[in-house]
């Protein structure tokens, strides 16, 4: 129960007013109470950390009207009424209103506590969830890009300020799905090359054959297949920030040929000698420790002392629980936005389900997490599917049936989509396809009838 909500009770009868007071004071609620609706309104705002009880029947204004002018201060202030048997049907009408709850008099002890306590915690969340959505809201600047509360990202904010003054090569550390592309970004946006062009390579992404040709570019005809003259990554990003993410998968030739880059600060395209001029930063991004791959022989050395100028590390979300439910939220309301869904209530037991979870897949899983929240994609577990034989035949056939399943949700609920369903299902576009055709999916029957008129 939150003892920073209090119980504001309104009834013309003074004895009923002392007899609930007491009752709700033993229980450990904060009470105050009005003989008169109007007085009661005047005391409370959209802010109130406060759950209305009260009673229908009054002098001057009854319990509907009562509701109706508590709906125009904050339709999200819960009102309970209390009605004797005659009022019921005002009472049921007032549900439709937008009552949270109406009780029988008589009232049954038990029943008015625990409705109390469950219109207090849910008051408290309706005004949690509006601070933080003001303060997502107030904050500009790096605030508003790097979000968290913990030390740990406060500390990052602080490194991003000074470091994208000085615009100097700088090396991210973290785990997979951490966000080192959000920090590049930031880096970028609050240097002073912000006017240039922040051009993203994942070394990772690239086989070795194509790599030099996406960084150097090349002229035509310098090898098979070349048939026109290609502007490379760091060409692209001359005057402005170069990202390249992943940078321990990169081959050890390409290193050496970036190391001059950076030394000479001129580039040769593939198949030429003139040397053109660039001016940029560069940021890489590994999760690998740097200088100990330098030490076995799989990272040049002095690469590394090269972009080493300065380093960022950003520890996993499981270190920083304070971020969590920042991020969840700042991403909910994205997804919001982005398939113009409502926000769903977000429940204790949620909020505590998303503290208890370790994160493996840190911020990435997150905002996944938060896309099918909004979605209303429940998390499945194995267990959940029914089978008519009722989980029987053999675990490939129930991990085939699960994957099924799991596709069959993200399909819908993106309404046959395929670029969205492969973002919510984090698989890439490709792979999708592939396993559509595998259970022999149709995004057709996946599209809801309102949708295909929108396409």
């Amino acid at each position: 129960m939150h003892h920073t909500i209090k119980i504001i009770i309104i009834d013309d009868d003074q004895t009923i007013i002392e007899a609930l007071t007491e009752m709700l004071e033993i229980e450990g609620f904060q009470v105050e109470s009005h003989l008169r609706a109007d007085k009661a309104i005047a005391s409370l705002n959209k802010q109130s950390s406060a759950v209305i009880l009260s009673d229908v029947r009054m002098p001057k204004m009854d319990g509907l009207s009562l509701l109706a002018r508590l709906q125009e201060l904050d339709n999200e202030l819960p009102v309970l009424l209390m009605s004797g048997h005659g009022d019921i049907p005002m009472a049921i009408e007032a549900m439709k209103e937008g009552a949270y709850d109406f009780l029988e008099k008589p009232l049954q002890p038990a029943q008015l506590i625990n409705q109390l306590q469950r219109a207090a915690e849910k008051r408290h969340l309706v005004l949690e969830n509006r601070k933080l959505k003001e303060n997502i809201a107030a904050q500009t600047g790096l605030e508003a890009l790097i979000i968290g509360e913990s030390a740990d990202i406060k500390n990052i904010r602080q490194h991003i300020s000074s470091l994208a003054q000085a615009n100097v090569d700088t090396i991210i550390y973290g785990e997979t799905g951490c966000g080192k592309d959000v920090v590049a970004r930031a880096l970028h946006q609050f240097s002073l090359r912000n006017k240039g062009r922040f051009i993203a390579i994942n070394c990772g992404g690239i086989s070795e054959s194509l790599i030099e040709s996406e960084l150097f570019g090349h002229e035509v005809g310098s090898f098979t297949g070349a048939n026109k003259r290609h502007i490379g990554k760091i060409e692209a990003a001359n005057g402005g920030t170069l990202f390249l993410d992943e940078i321990e998968t990169m081959p050890l030739p390409v290193q050496i040929k970036l190391l001059r880059v950076l030394q000479e600060r001129t580039i040769e395209r593939v198949g030429s000698t003139t040397p053109i001029a660039v001016e940029l930063t560069v940021i890489a991004a590994s999760k690998d420790n740097l200088a100990l791959l330098g030490e076995q022989g799989k990272f040049r050395k002095d690469l590394f002392y090269r972009l080493n100028v300065a380093s960022l590390t950003i520890s996993p979300l499981r270190d920083r629980p304070e971020d969590i439910l920042p991020l969840f939220h700042h991403y909910a309301c994205k997804a919001s936005e982005h398939f113009s869904k409502p926000l769903p209530t977000m429940t204790p037991a949620y909020l505590d389900h998303l503290m208890q979870h370790p994160w493996p897949g840190n911020v990435r899983e997150l905002k996944n997490a938060a896309d099918r929240f909004v979605l209303g994609i429940n998390e499945t577990s194995l267990a959940s599917i029914k089978r008519e034989d009722d989980m029987n035949g053999s675990y490939e056939d129930r991990m085939e049936q699960f994957e099924r399943h799991i596709l069959g949700e993200g399909l819908r609920a993106t309404n046959g989509q395929l670029n969205e369903a492969a973002e919510l299902l984090d698989m890439s576009r490709k792979t999708l396809y592939r396993k559509m055709k595998k259970h022999q999916l149709d995004k057709q029957q996946f599209k809801s009838h309102e949708a295909i008129g929108q396409e």
